[in-house]
């Protein structure tokens, strides 16, 4: 498990790589706060929305 301590684009970057198996670039990632989770991110890869936890796991926030 990745602990999230800050957001940097390229460690956030590199743990959506893994949840995707596919290699993503810090700058095709777009970031903003979750305001409902204290170390929570959106991130915005392509047309799709993904949940970045504070333990570091990442889940789709498009629905199924």
């Amino acid at each position: 498990m990745d602990i999230v301590y800050a957001a940097e684009k390229p460690s956030i970057a590199g743990l959506l790589g893994d949840f995707t198996r596919r290699d993503v670039r810090p700058e095709e990632i777009r970031l903003r706060e979750n305001p409902n989770e204290t170390g929570s991110f959106f991130i915005g890869y392509g047309c799709r929305r993904y949940v970045l936890a504070p333990n570091g796991e990442i889940a789709s926030a498009d629905p199924s």
